[in-house]
């Protein structure tokens, strides 16, 4: 068997500290088993690993997400970046050729696709292995894992299976019944109807078939130069409702959407991350606080209060769900993002009214990794060493550097920096048009740079022995 996790997400149900680049997935406020914080992607990760399925696992996103992910989960794990974002069907289409085309696997072969976020015990991942049993047996185009409903829910779809059903390992899918309301969704639950959790069964080919039904390529590169081609739509619409033989089997475990903070707070081990005080009197608040000064809540009960450089959200739990809608006008850059190296937070961004930008941040790189050789055609950087010690690199010659140092950057520099321990800095732009898109990278690894370039007592010796001053 093989796996397409999927990894989307706005960001907009768990503001101020999700975005774009760090959506919900990201967010580590979970526990471990040891006591160590993680978020929803490591903890599914480490689920998949346990069963033994984590190395069949491709991860389908978008590229905003590629660093993040590799910073949680490891260098070496198989991620297909979607072109743009264009819902779940593309998504899983494109990873459905990248597993024929890329990595030869078997028509034949089954694939699940499940959401790289649920909020599952391990048994879950046990259903799911039981899936290719049961696509082989029944003979059916799809299996679905559906969960055994706790309360009659307004927010879920809902599998609804054949009135009658004969003994057997799965259930014959009637028909799909869409977030009804609670006094439908009771009628439903009486009648055996699961949640439906997306996740989704079937054979490589069965997909490939589809494109192909499109007039679309079923090769890998050719189909992610025609991606804006595939309709933008839900899998569930233009796939697993379409479905002529479908089946199902039964979650009876525990299965949840951390997507709110009312909802994710449940699961949260502590009450407080971050610098903060919660008074006695006030029960049932959570506090999740990316800043380094201190917020007291005192005098309520049942809030939710989030700070980190996107924004402050003050909210009574219940009335979360909504804030979605208030912030999804908002236009406003990343403040704070994971990185494959490490991770940077926005300081300041200041615009003149004559055009000049300054844009500061601080930034930290873990040990042994490096930012990528670059440079920059709109701003201009100074970097200063705060903490730590590394190897910087300057139009092809590199320095070792350590805290205190100040080094400037011009326009069309080459440069780039590797971490011996962790390294922090403070790094100020300068330019007409600060954006993150303003970036060439020449080298992304530090073999590369160390390959190519020289350090500066090498240039030194070499200039002496040909008589040249340095100056």
């Amino acid at each position: 068997m093989k796996l397409i996790l999927l990894s989307g997400g706005s960001g907009k149900r768990l503001w101020p500290l999700s975005n774009d680049a760090r959506s919900k997935q990201f967010l580590q406020v979970l526990e471990n088993d040891n006591g160590d914080r993680v978020s929803m992607v490591q903890r599914v990760w480490s689920q998949l690993k346990a069963v033994g399925l984590a190395d069949s696992a491709v991860v389908a996103t978008s590229k905003s997400q590629i660093d993040m992910m590799k910073n949680q989960l490891g260098e070496d794990i198989k991620i297909v970046v979607e072109p743009e974002r264009r819902d779940t069907y593309p998504a899983i289409a494109l990873a459905a050729t990248f597993l024929s085309s890329v990595e030869h696997v078997s028509p034949d072969e089954i694939v699940t696709v499940l959401p790289v976020d649920p909020f599952v015990d391990d048994r879950f991942f046990q259903r799911i292995k039981d899936l290719e049993d049961v696509l082989i047996t029944s003979e059916a185009d799809l299996a679905l894992v559906g969960v055994a409903p706790t309360y009659p829910s307004e927010k879920y779809g809902y599998i609804v299976p054949e009135s009658t059903q004969e003994e057997r390992p799965f259930l014959k899918v009637s028909h799909f019944r869409e977030k009804p309301n609670e006094k439908q969704a009771q009628e439903l639950i009486v009648e055996q109807a699961m949640w439906n959790c997306g996740v989704f069964a079937f054979k490589l080919g069965y997909i490939l078939a589809k494109l192909e039904e499109i007039g679309l390529p079923t090769d890998y590169l050719k189909l992610m130069n025609k991606y804006g081609s595939l309709p933008k739509i839900s899998f569930d619409y233009e796939v697993v409702e379409k479905a002529k033989n479908v089946v199902a089997i039964r979650y009876d475990g525990e299965w949840k959407d951390l997507g709110t903070w009312n909802t994710l707070t449940e699961e949260m081990a502590n009450p407080i991350i971050g610098n903060g005080v919660l008074c006695e009197q006030s029960i049932g608040n959570h506090l999740i606080n990316e800043f380094d000064i201190p917020i007291i809540i005192l005098g309520l009960s049942n809030i939710v209060v989030a700070a980190s450089p996107d924004g402050i959200l003050v909210t009574d739990k219940q009335a979360s769900p909504r804030i979605k809608g208030l912030v999804s006008g908002f236009e406003q850059r990343p403040m704070f993002e994971e990185r494959r190296w490490g991770w940077y937070r926005v300081l300041d961004h200041t615009k003149y009214d004559y055009g000049q930008e300054v844009l500061t941040k601080r930034i930290g790189v873990s040990a042994g990794k490096c930012l990528s050789y670059q440079l920059h055609y709109k701003r201009s950087e100074v970097w200063t060493i705060t903490d730590g010690n590394g190897e910087f690199v300057l139009d092809d010659v590199i320095y070792e550097v350590k805290p205190g140092d100040v080094l400037n950057i011009p326009i069309g520099a080459k440069h780039g920096v590797k971490a011996k321990t962790d390294l922090e800095f403070i790094e100020v732009q300068a330019g007409t048009d600060l954006v993150e898109d303003d970036i060439v990278r020449i080298f992304m690894t530090w073999d590369e740079v160390e390959r190519h370039c020289v350090r500066a007592r090498e240039r030194v010796s070499m200039v002496d022995k040909s008589g040249l001053r340095i100056g």
